[in-house]
């Protein structure tokens, strides 16, 4: 099982706003987002589940930033380690 170097906090990122060029915040893990209970649930078992067909196979981990700025979302995928 990959693990998520940013969820695990081994990690951090710096993604920029694609609107305004300013650092956007990150806030976890779009499967997160999706009821109460799934940050609960496997991460794996959600991933199958999350509408992103390929980010179980590349062991990727979408993760959700916004930008306070211009109030926009990001969708970055972040590379787990094995």
């Amino acid at each position: 099982m990959a693990m998520c170097p940013i969820c695990n906090n081994f990690q951090t990122i710096n993604v920029r706003c694609p609107e305004c060029g300013r650092a956007v915040q990150d806030q976890g893990r779009v499967s997160d987002f999706f009821d109460d209970y799934s940050p609960y649930m496997e991460v794996d078992e959600l991933k199958l589940e999350d509408g992103y067909p390929t980010d179980f196979k590349e062991s990727q981990c979408p993760h959700v930033f916004y930008c306070d700025a211009c109030h926009q979302e990001v969708l970055y995928f972040i590379g787990e380690w094995a």
